[in-house]
């Protein structure tokens, strides 16, 4: 399973690296998903994160 956030789409609300900072951090002011690819252990975090992103930011593939 992969992770992917849109920088451009991205408003840094950090909610992704406190949902599950296994697998996402932000850098400047945008998160990115630096675990690639997600541990098995994490994925249903990453995916919680997926979901809860406000602006649709993390596709996960």
């Amino acid at each position: 399973m992969k992770a992917t956030v849109d920088k451009d789409t991205c408003t840094g609300c950090e909610l992704c690296a406190q949902t599950c900072p296994e697998v996402f951090r932000m850098e400047g002011d945008v998160a990115v998903a630096y675990a690639n690819p997600v541990p098995e252990e994490h994925e249903t975090l990453a995916r919680q994160a997926a979901e809860d992103c406000p602006v649709e930011a993390i596709t996960i593939s």
